[in-house]
Parts: structure tokens; sequence; C-alpha cells
């Protein structure tokens, strides 16, 4: 069973999710918390596999509760709740570790993919936003701050950027070997170089340094 956490401040959007997920027979959630200091001692007891942690939240906020997720259970993976007012937060939520992030919104079925993927130890970004955040990141961007991914980027291979780009995309492993003609094992092994070349914590971040650097552009 994947053992779930929900931190939200409003009780309905925290019932919501508890329903959600629920009816499906491989997760459980195990936990809800108000804010973010209560998310980080139920995840630190409880011992979960995914954190659904939403940014707007009294006495701890989800940026806070983030790092200190990270080290109350660094084997918890979290996916950050948000809006579509929330590209600036969700951008450094990424940047410092989170599996992704789901739209409030989202369809049932998107949730549950949301945190299955989490739980596996990919990422999530949802599709009904990932476009929309990740342009506000590159609209705002120096030529400073794309020169220096570009740089980052000289050590890998030419194989190695072209995976990288599908990563930029959004694109999972599966779906990343169908569009280059590679089985998903063998993305994965690129994935994995090129997270270990970059220094990136995960594939989010290695994503966001594509689209840094313009990559597929």
């Amino acid at each position: 069973m994947i053992k779930v956490l929900v931190a939200d401040d409003e009780p309905l959007i925290r019932a919501g999710i508890r329903m959600i997920l629920t009816s499906a027979d491989d997760i459980d959630v195990v936990a809800e918390a108000a804010n973010g200091h209560e998310a980080t001692e139920l995840a630190r007891a409880q011992r979960v596999d995914v954190v659904l942690l939403d940014i707007q939240m009294p006495v701890m906020d989800g940026l806070t509760a983030l790092a200190e997720l990270r080290r109350a259970a660094p084997d918890a993976r979290v996916l950050i709740l948000t809006t579509f007012g929330d590209q600036q937060n969700v951008l450094r939520a990424l940047a410092e570790g989170s599996a992704g992030f789901l739209l409030k919104d989202s369809a049932p079925a998107e949730l549950m993919g949301a945190v299955r993927a989490a739980a596996a130890g990919d990422a999530y970004l949802s599709p009904g936003a990932t476009r929309h955040v990740v342009d506000s990141l590159a609209s705002g961007q120096s030529t400073r701050r794309a020169e220096q991914a570009r740089r980052r980027l000289e050590t890998l291979s030419g194989r190695e950027l072209e995976v990288l780009a599908l990563l930029g995309e959004g694109l999972s492993n599966a779906d990343a070997g169908q569009r280059i003609h590679m089985s998903e094992a063998t993305v994965k092994t690129y994935v994995s170089r090129i997270l270990a070349k970059l220094n990136c914590e995960n594939r989010v971040q290695a994503a966001l340094l594509a689209r840094d650097a313009d990559l597929g552009t």
C-alpha cells in the first residue's frame, strides 16, 4: 500500500482528496495535517511514502514545511498542491526538491496517477499547468541564467541531451522511449546518468535546467 499524508488547511479539500485516494486498492491516506508543522511531525511518525502538500497554510507554510520534511522524512516524496496563482512558489518548491505538482482541481484519475508516480520514484508535473508554470520561469530568466544552464549541459553526450530535452517536455520514461525508439529501461538508465552528471536530485530539477537552456528549441 502507498501511504499518503494530506496537508491542507481546508478540511473540505482534505476530505475530498481522502475520498478519492481511498477508493483505490493500492493507496491509503494514513494522516491529515492542517499546517506545515503538523505535516512534518506526522510524516516523521507515520513513515509515509507520499505527502500532498499545500503551499498556503498557517503556522508553517508549504515551502518551509518542504525543507523540514526533507530532513524529517527523507524517503517521503512530496507533491505540491497548487493553483494557477502559485507559479513562483511552485518553481521554488521544484527547485528545492519536491517530486512535482498537482492542481487542486485535477481529475480523480490524475490525482491517483500522480501519487503512484511519486511513490514509484518518478516526478509528476500536472499537464494542465506544466507549460504555464515553466513558461513563467522562461519569460523572466536572465541571459546569464541561460548561459549558466548551457555550460552545465556541456558535460552531456548528444543522446543524453536528447533524453534531457524530453524530460523538459514533462514526458515519462515510457513516453520518452516511444518518442526516440528506446526501451523504458534504457531511458531510465540515461536519466540516472544525466542526474549524476548534472548533480540534480531529481528529474524535475533536470527538466527545469533543460528549459533554462532552451534545450530542444
